[in-house]
């Protein structure tokens, strides 16, 4: 019997790729995709769920996903206020988390910040800080934190002009990354998903973070 996997967050940078990677690896049956409107397209034998996220509860708990994929992220420009973003960032992904552990997930694996903590002075990376210790206290089998640097890619409507000039400077701003400061380097999305979908065979138990350095061996860069 194929097992169910869930991905939240589908529609973003990270999630659309991974699916994608997904449908063409042929590992699309029991991939479940949950958004908040229907999608377009071709999405081989996933199932995608539309629902509003009021609702996300009670459709994962009908999925039973062993594996369960939080792609899931705002801008502060695109959530419009702190509440706003942190109800995504923060309290949507760990509602995510909640669900999918009680509807029986071992392994969750969730995208989030380089920096992240929950302590930190500034506040978007405080709020990714406080989902992964929300996720953290769910007590997966696995969880697997992934903390990229700056995400190169495609993003469709949500123009980031701070993000894109930082993209443009990258290919210099990288070469003087050495060290420990690898974990800043830019990295692209395509890697980010690449090795997720390595870590969706993982079985080990723990909770392990995940940085560039080990984002690019999972991807096999």
């Amino acid at each position: 019997m194929t097992e169910a996997i869930l991905i939240v967050g589908a529609t973003g940078l990270i999630g659309n790729l991974l699916v994608r990677k997904l449908i063409a690896d042929g590992r699309d049956k029991g991939l479940h995709l949950l958004v908040r409107k229907p999608l377009e397209g071709d999405y081989g034998a996933a199932t995608v769920h539309a629902a509003p996220t009021q609702q996300w509860p009670e459709v994962i708990a009908s999925i039973k996903a062993k594996r369960a994929v939080s792609c899931l992220g705002s801008t502060m420009k695109k959530a419009g206020s702190k509440e706003a973003f942190a109800a995504v960032d923060r309290d949507l992904v760990g509602s995510v988390g909640k669900a999918a552990k009680a509807a029986g997930a071992q392994q969750f694996i969730t995208v989030s910040s380089t920096m992240a903590n929950a302590e930190a002075s500034g506040f978007y990376l405080k709020v990714k800080g406080q989902a992964e210790q929300l996720l953290r206290g769910e007590n997966f089998k696995r969880l697997d934190i992934i903390r990229p640097g700056l995400l190169r890619g495609q993003r469709s409507g949500d123009p980031r002009l701070g993000e894109s000039l930082a993209i443009i400077a990258s290919p210099v701003m990288d070469r003087l990354l050495h060290g420990s400061l690898r974990r800043y380097r830019s990295i692209d999305g395509g890697e980010v998903a690449s090795a997720i979908a390595t870590l969706l065979h993982e079985e080990q138990p723990g909770a392990i973070i995940h940085e560039n350095d080990a984002i690019w061996n999972l991807a096999g860069s």
